[in-house]
């Protein structure tokens, strides 16, 4: 097991970590009827997170599924934890802070008037699935 401290680092080989974390977090998500689910890398672009998950669900309650779901499989499945969450007051828009990556769940209706993807343009975007 991995502490939190040993994913955040200059190693270069922790981006791939990272990626394999992001797949799991966008599977979590699909778990749950997350939808849209596109990987953005911005490693390059900002020096606070490597990439950025961007999912949405139908409804608040939707979003708040993914979102748990996201961090059960990640706590128990990659022995990581969320250096913060917020967003959890209505659960429109949350940002959960892994540190090397964020993962952002929104409602559609969120998704469409901040429309991250559009922001990041610009961006490589990872395959979510591995290469065959």
């Amino acid at each position: 097991m991995e502490s939190e401290a040993s994913l955040i680092s200059d190693d270069p080989t922790a981006t791939a970590d990272y990626l394999g974390l992001v797949r799991m977090a966008v599977t979590a998500a699909s778990e749950k009827l997350g939808h849209d689910s596109v990987i953005i890398d911005v490693g390059d672009v900002i020096g606070v997170t490597d990439y950025f998950v961007v999912t949405a669900g139908s409804t608040t309650r939707q979003v708040r599924a993914i979102v748990d779901e996201v961090e059960e499989q990640l706590t128990h499945g990659a022995a990581i934890k969320p250096v913060n969450v917020e967003g959890t007051d209505y659960y429109e828009w949350v940002l959960m802070d892994y540190g090397g990556f964020m993962v952002h769940v929104f409602t559609d209706e969120q998704r469409a008037f901040y429309d991250l993807e559009r922001l990041w343009a610009d961006c490589p975007t990872p395959t979510l699935t591995p290469p065959a």
